[in-house]
């Protein structure tokens, strides 16, 4: 059976549900540098705080049983620096939930969050990774493919700049340009 697929806005009401995402990724994973998982309350004033200037959006399925609907991945963009001249870059950030990984959801989300970001005027995307010299546990180089696959080029590196795990890991930049300019 063909699993339904929906994007929409997120509210600070998914707060809850998008925690429960991203607590795999602060626990397991160098994916994220966070330590601790915030709590509901803090990640509903994220949420709240995106929304005020840029896109954040979750991607949901339909459970074929019910007919619920269940989100299992978000993106969002952020402000790249916090100076005028920077008003047309933008950083990115996505979170897939673990059991939905490698279905396209990256794919959907960064697509329609890339229109959503070009209406607004944003000119350029940026990624910050976590990157590991050799690959482990608990981070690997797929954010680093999965962004190349859509247009991304590697601008920079930061070395052992992240302690992790008893790991210290690397962190790359990436980016990608939507936009003329002019």
């Amino acid at each position: 059976m063909k699993t339904d697929y929906s994007i929409r806005t997120a509210t600070p009401e998914d707060a809850e549900e998008l925690v429960a995402i991203y607590d795999y990724y602060v626990k397991e994973t160098a994916i994220t540098f966070e330590y601790e998982t915030p709590s509901v309350e803090e990640f509903r004033g994220r949420i709240e705080k995106v929304l005020t200037k840029y896109p954040y959006i979750v991607v949901e399925r339909t459970l074929p049983e019910t007919g619920a609907k269940e989100i299992v991945g978000y993106a969002y963009a952020s402000t790249f620096k916090d100076r005028d001249a920077y008003q047309w870059s933008v950083e990115l950030s996505i979170y897939i939930q673990k059991d939905a990984r490698r279905e396209g959801l990256g794919r959907m989300l960064y697509e329609e969050l890339e229109k959503r970001l070009k209406d607004e005027g944003i000119l350029n995307l940026y990624a910050c990774i976590g990157y590991p010299d050799t690959e482990d546990e608990h981070l690997n180089r797929d954010s680093v493919r999965f962004h190349e696959k859509l247009g991304f080029s590697l601008i920079g590196k930061f070395n052992k700049c992240g302690y992790k795990f008893g790991t210290w890991y690397s962190m790359v930049w990436m980016e990608k340009m939507i936009g003329e300019h002019k």
